[in-house]
């Protein structure tokens, strides 16, 4: 009999280190503008997710998500919004993390 039994565990999606730095660094860039507070990453067998929000109990703002069954086809990686509508889809991560970045952008007068 074996102290701790080998349980079998499905394989998990996840963001590599690389990863999780580009989209933790919008999410500081975001929280230190006032538009984000909080945020959850979900893993599961098909698909990772890092969903940010406004306030804890809202809906996210924004959710970015890996799904490497669709690298072949539209992208891996997608934005959504609030409403759940798709905002970007592509093969690269910056490309997609764009329309977050343009929120940051601000006009200065000289």
């Amino acid at each position: 009999m074996l102290a701790f039994p080998q349980v079998r565990k499905e394989p998990q999606v996840a963001f590599d280190r690389l990863e999780l730095t580009k989209i933790l660094d919008i999410y500081g860039r975001m929280v230190a503008a006032g538009k984000w507070r909080d945020y959850a990453m979900t893993f599961e067998k098909d698909a990772a997710s890092f969903a940010a929000f406004r306030r804890t109990a809202e809906r996210p703002t924004a959710r970015i998500e890996k799904r490497p069954a669709l690298r072949g086809k539209q992208g891996m990686w997608a934005l959504y919004g609030e409403a759940g509508q798709v905002l970007k889809r592509g093969h690269e991560l910056a490309g997609v993390l764009s329309p977050l970045e343009r929120r940051l952008l601000k006009l200065v007068e000289d």
